[in-house]
């Protein structure tokens, strides 16, 4: 039995079959995987996730109770839940991320889009199965009094689910997301609305990466449950949920230190070699569609056209990392990422000048290496939870100047000394991008140092003891 207990879809490990049956373990990736697993090793900490993978099945089946721990694995205390594949796959793809990530970020073409009919609330109910077993895990393993932290827009109902369980535990809920004002999170079913509300008001604490999140959050509550608003708590069905902002950074001496490796020296010594001399701006994106990668190419070339000058002496250095394939959407976008560099390519193109390349193969020492040589860093979401790219670019470069779009949340920290821009103007974008260029070296360095210091102001593991300390009895 456990005093802390973390639940996440993801884990801090997952799992590969080979041909011939061996599973192979590897670590996590992602911000929040690097920032929880600092304490996923501990004495009195398990961490619940769920199976992502048929190796992570495999795994699973061969572990007690599917805690892998106990089956001799070096994770700390984790527990991988089996969840049924059709079960995981409408939970995930068809609730997670194709209604609340596209409700919460402003996605939907909305003349055509959502629909809810009834082959959505067979989704939801997958929905609400897989919250469910989530629960029911936690509950299993949490000590009395344990505390509990819940994460993110897959698993907004198990605060609620757990606390009818175990109302002795001390519940935290996180969102990684934005989250939508009321007139757009209302085109959710009112009803699925309420429970994903009623879900996180289980919890005695919630947490956002913004403040303009969490109040969002807060009028929500006011506008569709009716609940009682005071100051930073909500109150409803007799139960009070505090909200919090807890700004999620970096760890900048991790970072640089991994950034100094010699995989990643290897990676500047070929991009030196591809682009010479020539300023670099770089952006490192997955292609998801609130990164808006397309217009963050519409940008630069419209710079192209307005500043003839600059042919032959930049290069845009741009990672477009595919992202959920399993979509149509997604994939849509991708072929539209290289459609529009296609044509970037063909306009302006020389014998000796590539303005733009495009990678669209994941490789982190290589976004490393982008990183520290980068002269401009483009981050430019329609609307972003918060943005680590826009803090791990002025870590690893003291010369880069940051263009970043007003609606990452990366914006509230760091806005003062980027170059902040409407990110559906690619005028304005375009401007910026010129801007950033000419900037003196002495104002770029200076910028950089500040953008540095708020980026590693709240580093991860600090960010999740915040969390922590919040769920501890206040008497």
């Amino acid at each position: 039995m456990n005093s802390v207990l973390v639940a996440s879809n993801r884990g801090p490990v997952s799992f590969t079959v080979s041909d011939d049956g061996v599973l192979t373990m590897k670590r996590g990736g992602g911000g929040l995987v690097s920032g929880l697993s600092g304490v996923a090793g501990d004495d009195g900490v398990l961490w619940v996730c769920a199976a992502l993978s048929d190796g992570d099945r495999g795994a699973v089946r061969q572990a007690p109770g599917g805690r892998l721990d106990h089956a001799g694995y070096a994770t700390g205390a984790v527990r991988m839940l089996d969840i049924p594949p059709a079960t995981f796959h409408r939970a995930y793809n068809a609730v997670a991320n194709s209604t609340l990530w596209f409700v919460n970020h402003l996605l939907y073409d909305i003349p055509n889009a959502p629909l809810f009919g009834t082959r959505f609330r067979r989704e939801w109910d997958s929905y609400r199965d897989y919250n469910g077993a989530f629960a029911l895990a936690l509950a299993e393993e949490a000590v009395h009094g344990a505390r509990v932290m819940v994460q993110d827009y897959h698993l907004t109902l198990t605060p609620a689910m757990l606390r009818a369980e175990r109302p002795d535990l001390r519940i935290a809920h996180f969102s990684h997301t934005p989250w939508a004002p009321p007139e757009y999170f209302s085109l959710l079913p009112d009803e699925v609305g309420r429970e994903v509300l009623e879900g996180i008001l289980g919890a005695d604490h919630a947490g956002f990466l913004t403040e303009r999140w969490a109040r969002a959050f807060i009028d929500c509550c006011a506008a569709l449950l009716k609940a009682d608003i005071s100051g930073n708590q909500v109150t409803y069905d007799g139960h009070t949920t505090r909200i919090g902002v807890h700004s999620l950074g970096v760890d900048g001496d991790a970072l640089t230190a991994r950034a100094g490796e010699p995989d990643v020296e290897s990676h500047m010594t070929a991009l030196r070699d591809q682009v010479g001399d020539r300023k670099l701006i770089v952006r490192i994106d997955r292609t998801e569609l609130s990164k808006n990668i397309v217009r963050g190419l519409a940008a630069y070339r419209e710079f192209l056209a307005a500043h003839p000058e600059w042919h032959g002496r930049v290069v845009h250095l741009a990672f477009a990392y595919p992202s959920r394939h399993d979509l149509p959407e997604y994939r849509e976008y991708t072929a539209a990422v290289l459609r529009c560099a296609k044509e970037i390519e063909d306009e302006y193109a020389t014998e000796d000048w590539d303005p733009l390349i495009l990678n669209v193969d994941d490789d982190y020492p290589r976004s490393l290496a982008a990183y520290r040589m980068a002269d401009v860093l483009l981050v430019n979401p329609i609307r972003d939870g918060m943005n680590l790219v826009a803090k791990e670019g002025p870590i690893l470069s003291p010369h880069c100047a940051l263009v970043l779009s007003r609606e990452a949340g990366a914006a509230a920290e760091l806005g003062a000394d980027a170059l902040v821009v409407n990110p559906y103007d690619v005028c304005e974008t375009a401007d910026a991008l010129h801007a950033a260029l000419v900037m003196p070296d002495d104002e770029r360095r200076s910028r950089a140092a500040r953008l540095a210091a708020a980026a590693t102001a709240l580093p991860p593991q600090q960010w999740l003891a915040a969390q922590l300390d919040a769920l501890r009895p206040t008497s």
